[in-house]
């Protein structure tokens, strides 16, 4: 077991990367003020009827409602392509 005392797990920094690209392209694709909050996370669902991994996006801006997307996918398999159809499937 590695707690990262000594120095990033090579899967984290992945995993940070990917997500700051997504936070990157949601801000990009949604034309987001740089005062909004955008958090990206991956999330493995037990139940048998979920998808498995799929990738949750928050966005909140101040003074508004939270606004949440799914993605079906895990982070590393999320291509612009899909991000962009799962921010328009909700607009």
């Amino acid at each position: 077991m590695r707690f990262g005392l000594f120095g990033k797990d090579k899967r984290a920094a992945a995993g940070a990367d990917a997500a700051a690209q997504v936070k990157r392209q949601v801000r990009e694709l949604l034309g987001l003020p740089d005062n909004a909050v955008i958090a990206v996370n991956e999330i493995l669902c037990a139940d048998p009827a979920c998808p498995g991994t799929e990738t949750v996006i928050l966005v909140m801006k101040p003074g508004e409602k939270t606004r949440a997307f799914k993605v079906q996918m895990g982070l590393a398999e999320l291509t612009p392509e899909a991000l962009a159809q799962a921010l328009s499937a909700t607009q």
